[in-house]
């Protein structure tokens, strides 16, 4: 233990340079502590100690007074550039194409087909006696046995169609009644994954803010420390203390200089996360704004549950895979239909001589798979467990959101009554600092006992900063768990 001399005859101010007379106007990291120390009789009027821990707060949030990126700042650049929620944008942009896809089917539809062929073998028609009647006076025509034919000149056939499907509308509405669904479900995709990036984007921020806080408390614990260094440096050459002191000082010196560079790594790694969310370049620079102070509310767990149910995602999604299944089984259903189309046409063969040039009409065309070999009705059994399974599903997403919700909210209250304990002991180590300054300003007590007072007190910030954000974390996982953005 140490003890400064009262011959030193000088105030002196605790502040993030160290120690200093007060009459030294030099600015200091842009602010100075004053703790009304005096290290001989007589009075100093400083700066109140019950100010003390508001001046720290105003320290921090000098920092982030310009350029600062808040929330809600970071929330909106990573729901306009965030690369994921623009694939599930794009998704539904697909969705919307597929559904126009399957309204053309309704539609005729317009055919052309052609075909060339060079014979191997001339094409020859063959016209037996009398087989195309009889002249005047019952000759018959031809009168003998006749080959016409075309030789081996190329040949084409050329047919054009058009035709209106009739019975294959219902599958045709059922279709786009399926491509709707998916596109509602493509929405109910997007919807989640905003969600679910403006929780990541609060998670990483408070993350960023935690580590800042830390490393902040940690910077003033090495200032302290840096300074008690040099002064308990100086009383060991002058064997005031033991050197043993000295070392000690040292290895917790060290250990702070460590723990400081550990956390400017995490601090950069977690504004790198917080980047690639807003999509932006990874090692783009920018600072975060100091949690506001806010309201514990309380929350009802039955109100949080029943709001679950009517906005999470998964429920909904799950909802729409039900009734996509419902609607596949009709599908198959309506594959028992014949298809039948009214159809008009037109076919012409080119290079055969004694044919017609063209063969036009237009009738009903019909296709039909009367036997299958019990094909369909396996077919229609699978849709049926298809849609057992996503009723089953649907069962599930509902108890696994209300055993999500009972999770979050009993980690939100546990981070409360967390924060209300920091609280207490915030203003419980900023009393115990005013009483040690005070009795060292009564020689009973040790300046040694001041500096750790003070530490106690940055320690104490920092752990009621931790507190704070756990509970927006929290919160903010809680909000998720609704279904909130």
């Amino acid at each position: 233990m140490m003890r400064l001399e009262k011959s030193v005859g000088a105030d002196l101010c605790v502040c993030p340079g160290g120690l200093r007379p007060i009459g030294d106007d030099k600015p200091v990291d842009g602010l100075k502590l004053f703790v009304g120390v005096k290290l001989d009789r007589g009075r100093h009027t400083g700066l109140p100690l019950r100010w003390l821990a508001l001046a720290l707060l105003l320290l921090a949030t000098s920092t982030f007074a310009q350029d600062a990126l808040t929330l809600d700042q970071a929330t909106t650049q990573a729901l306009q550039h965030n690369r994921l929620i623009k694939n599930d944008e794009l998704e539904i942009a697909k969705a919307v194409e597929r559904i126009e896809i399957a309204r053309t089917r309704r539609l005729p539809e317009f055919e052309i087909s052609a075909l060339g062929l060079q014979p191997f073998a001339p094409i020859d028609f063959r016209f037996g006696r009398g087989s195309l009647g009889l002249l005047p006076g019952g000759t018959a025509f031809p009168t003998r046995d006749t080959t016409v034919g075309s030789g081996f000149r190329p040949t084409a056939f050329i047919t054009a169609r058009a035709s209106q499907p009739i019975t294959q509308l219902r599958r045709i509405n059922l279709g786009i009644e399926l491509e709707t669904l998916n596109q509602r479900l493509a929405e109910t995709k997007l919807e989640a994954q905003r969600r679910n990036v403006t929780n990541q984007v609060k998670r990483a921020y408070y993350a960023v803010l935690q580590t800042q806080s830390a490393l902040a408390a940690l910077e003033e614990s090495l200032k302290l420390h840096r300074e008690l260094d040099r002064v308990v440096g100086e009383y060991v050459v002058q064997k005031v203390v033991l050197a043993a002191d000295g070392l000690d000082v040292k290895t917790q010196l060290a250990n702070d200089e460590y723990e400081t560079l550990r956390l400017r790594n995490t601090l950069a790694a977690q504004k790198e996360q917080l980047n690639q969310l807003r999509g932006s370049e990874l090692l783009a620079e920018f600072e975060v704004a100091p949690a506001a102070e806010l309201t514990l509310a309380e929350f009802d767990l039955k109100a949080a549950q029943t709001r679950a149910l009517e906005h999470r995602a998964e429920l909904q999604e799950a909802r729409l895979k039900q009734q996509q299944a419902a609607v596949a089984r009709r599908l198959k259903q309506a594959e028992d239909l014949p298809e039948v189309s009214l159809t008009a046409g037109t076919f012409a063969p080119l290079g055969l001589e004694f044919v017609p040039r063209t063969i036009t009409g237009i009738g009903v065309s019909l296709k039909w798979e009367p036997f299958d070999w019990g094909r369909r009705k396996r077919e229609l059994a699978l849709a049926s467990r298809t849609i057992e399974q996503t009723a089953n599903l649907t069962r599930e997403a509902e108890t696994q959101i209300l055993l999500d919700v009972n999770t979050r909210f009993r980690k939100l209250t546990e981070a409360r009554a967390l924060l209300r304990v920091a609280q207490a002991a915030q203003t419980a180590t900023i009393e115990k600092l005013r009483v040690a300054t005070n009795k060292f300003k009564q020689e009973s007590a040790l300046f040694r006992d001041v500096l750790q007072t003070q530490a106690a007190v940055a320690d104490a910030n920092h752990q009621y900063q931790q507190a704070l954000l756990a509970f927006l974390t929290a919160r903010a996982d809680f909000e998720k768990a609704l279904g909130e953005p």
